[in-house]
């Protein structure tokens, strides 16, 4: 293949910001998102009519919600486009922000994602909107894990290990709705459907997240702190095509779309340090982590019984506490992973820092028929 647009015209994280992932609460989406966006702008020291355009990613706010929040921080002209792609739409938004500053349309874009539970025209649930295959999600993993469990002889305690990580993960980060360590017999505890249990399902609930990208002219005119930009080296798109009777189709399109990320990246899946992948049940990420190549079909269990996808291990998966413990406020949440994995490429995660973190990865699928993966790279020394 040629050369990409991020090759061309290299794009950099320069700025990161999120306000907490959290139940409902009596804050607006406004003031959620301001938080997000001001923390970001304080993050990369840049000012926000520096701002040339502006990627909203919501699900739950319906029209244009990024002019209500933009106009608290003044009228500047900037380009804003609202981004919805279910699950993805955080993804969607960081990748086009990334397009946008790579194709030469702007030197720094902002990728915002904010959501609100009831604030739509219908309520989100399990069993509601979102459907996969006409069997709501929840169902639809719980059956994707027992079929899991069956072909590779797991149990339903080595399931429960990657509630168990995330939750302890969690436990540190400041932005993760639930903040709390847990034992196994909490994790197995209240099962919802076959053997996927509440603490194995991610939190519904609000939040915010903010990355700003921009090119190495922007860095230079505005002043940036190169030793903190972390560059973005791929960024692939992907929906499902037709495939195979028996395979999964969460599992192909991951693969493939990680595939091609890898070779836009010229990488290998052994390189990476830090992975966030779309855990909203705990079952995804050991398939993810399979799909990735992280380890054989099969192995996800065990790679991660023997502690090679924890914190210092040979990959931290979802140090940030992944969907299940920080949450899936759904808008922000691919946002919130380029974020997280920002602060590890940076030294900046405190007691969840991956040591001596080079190279990461952030997947989100939506609805189960699109993917979204991003492949970044610390700063120079």
């Amino acid at each position: 293949m040629g050369r990409t647009l991020l090759e061309q015209r290299p794009v950099f994280v320069v700025g990161i910001g999120l306000h907490r992932y959290q139940k409902a609460s009596e804050s607006t989406y406004v003031e959620l998102g301001l938080a997000a966006v001001r923390q970001a702008l304080a993050d990369a020291a840049v000012p926000w009519p520096a701002v040339e355009s502006a990627y909203v990613a919501n699900t739950l706010l319906g029209m244009a919600p990024g002019r209500a929040i933009f106009k608290h921080l003044g009228a500047t002209g900037l380009s804003v486009v609202q981004v919805e792609n279910a699950s993805a739409s955080g993804s969607s938004a960081v990748r086009q922000a990334c397009l946008d500053v790579a194709a030469g349309t702007s030197e720094l874009v902002l990728a915002l994602g904010v959501d609100k539970p009831g604030s739509a025209p219908f309520s989100f649930s399990w069993t509601g909107a979102e459907r996969l295959s006409n069997i709501s999600p929840l169902l639809s993993f719980a059956l994707l894990t027992h079929e899991y469990m069956n072909r590779y002889g797991v149990g339903v305690e080595q399931i429960a290990e990657v509630a168990l990580k995330n939750h302890a993960n969690a436990a540190h980060n400041p932005y993760a709705q639930l903040q709390q360590e847990r034992s196994l017999e909490e994790v197995l505890a209240h099962p919802v459907a076959g053997p996927l249990t509440r603490l194995q399902c991610c939190p519904f609930g609000e939040g915010a997240a903010a990355v700003l990208v921009a090119s190495e002219e922007a860095i230079t005119r505005l002043g940036i702190e190169p030793r903190r930009v972390v560059q973005v080296i791929a960024s692939v798109s992907r929906s499902e095509r037709v495939y195979e009777p028996g395979q999964s189709v969460i599992v192909e399109l991951t693969r493939e779309t990680a595939a091609q990320a890898f070779v836009e990246a010229k990488i290998g899946p052994g390189d990476l340090d830090v992975v966030e992948v779309h855990d909203a049940f705990s079952v995804e990420e050991l398939l993810y982590t399979e799909a990735l190549g992280l380890c054989g079909e099969g192995e996800g269990a065990d790679y991660l019984s023997a502690g090679r996808s924890r914190i210092g291990g040979d990959c931290a998966v979802s140090a940030s506490g992944g969907l299940i413990a920080m949450g899936h406020p759904f808008g922000p949440t691919g946002v919130g992973q380029v974020a997280e994995v920002t602060r590890q490429l940076r030294g900046e995660a405190g007691v969840r820092q991956q040591p001596d973190a080079r190279l990461a990865l952030a997947h989100m699928v939506g609805i189960g028929q699109v993917c979204l993966v991003h492949v970044l790279r610390a700063p120079s020394a």
